[in-house]
């Protein structure tokens, strides 16, 4: 296939790109490498794997990329929850913006697959937990939530109206290698600050689901290639949680440092539309014949070891 892969520099982008040309895809990056990192995909650029444009999806310049493509991968998004209550407009512009042109940008080309990635924040704070992809009252908490349940709108509408087909992926929380944000890596650098104390924010008890990035991709592929629908949604992520304090102790582990000293912040949330408790159904997945091969205490684990290197 023919492929676009928007923020393709980035930590989960980059993993897609690797699948990508393995399978032999001929690949387009688009990233204008604000959160990316070229060196992720500098082997396949330097090798002819993968074509790269560093631009702007609210710029111009990259449109006619998309002539002669058979799919669009969408990832490029600013992808900080817990910083979008502070920038609500410019959350939305770089996501809920940056899509719609996205959309426009392959109905001129005839491009017509798109696969994007969502978040399970667009369930909000869910009464059902392992939470399905048919919950039928999503109230986003934060900003991000918001921007994305307003792309996954826009790419149904797409869809429906020029023929297309797309699938939509509701994330747990992915990790491991490249990542340049989230939990594990604050705590990382916190201790490399201070190998004495260790700031936790909220109670300690938030419990989430967490995978491991490769985990995450091939999950992205095996469902675009094993559903065919006009709209096809799936949660990624692992069948268990596990609690912020805990994750504290496989990074202390990690790292090897013993007497640290954990300071918790209070309240059950860490920041400003924090989901305290989450966890994704992926029984829907399943049926396919996916399984997720790793729970979240593995996926943290091998995570911590990555980003250390």
């Amino acid at each position: 296939m023919k492929s676009v892969v928007t923020g393709g520099a980035g930590f989960i982008g980059s993993h897609l790109v690797d699948a990508l040309v393995a399978r032999g895809d001929a690949v387009t990056v688009i990233d204008n490498l604000s959160t990316g990192d070229l060196k992720h995909i500098s082997d396949h650029i330097q090798s002819g794997s993968v074509e790269f444009i560093r631009a702007d999806l609210l710029g111009v310049g990259w449109q006619d990329t998309f002539m002669g493509k058979d799919r669009v991968y969408h990832l490029a998004a600013d992808p900080d929850v817990r910083a979008s209550s502070g920038r609500p407009a410019g959350v939305f512009e770089q996501n809920v913006g940056a899509t719609l042109r996205v959309l426009g940008a392959m109905r001129d080309a005839g491009c017509d697959e798109i696969v994007f990635t969502s978040t399970s924040t667009i369930y909000g704070e869910a009464e059902i937990i392992p939470t399905p992809e048919n919950y039928h009252r999503m109230e986003p908490i934060s900003i991000y939530g918001g921007t994305k349940l307003a792309c996954e709108a826009m790419i149904s509408s797409f869809a429906h109206s020029y023929g297309w087909r797309s699938w939509i992926f509701r994330f747990a929380n992915i990790i491991g290698e490249r990542s340049n944000h989230g939990v594990i890596w604050d705590f990382i650098h916190k201790l490399r600050d201070d190998p004495s104390i260790l700031e936790i924010l909220g109670d300690g008890r938030q419990s989430k689901s967490y995978l491991e990035v490769s985990a995450c991709v091939h999950a992205m592929l095996y469902a675009a290639d094993h559903s065919k629908n006009t709209v096809n949604t799936f949660n990624i992520g692992s069948e268990d949680w596990i609690d912020v304090r805990t994750i504290a102790d496989l990074v202390v582990e990690g790292m090897g440092l013993s007497g640290v000293t954990y300071r918790f912040t209070g309240g059950e949330r860490g920041w400003v539309g924090d989901v305290p408790r989450m966890q994704l159904s992926v029984e829907k997945l399943r049926s396919l014949g996916w399984s997720p091969g790793v729970n979240s205490r593995e996926s943290v684990r091998k995570a911590v070891k990555a980003m250390l290197k």
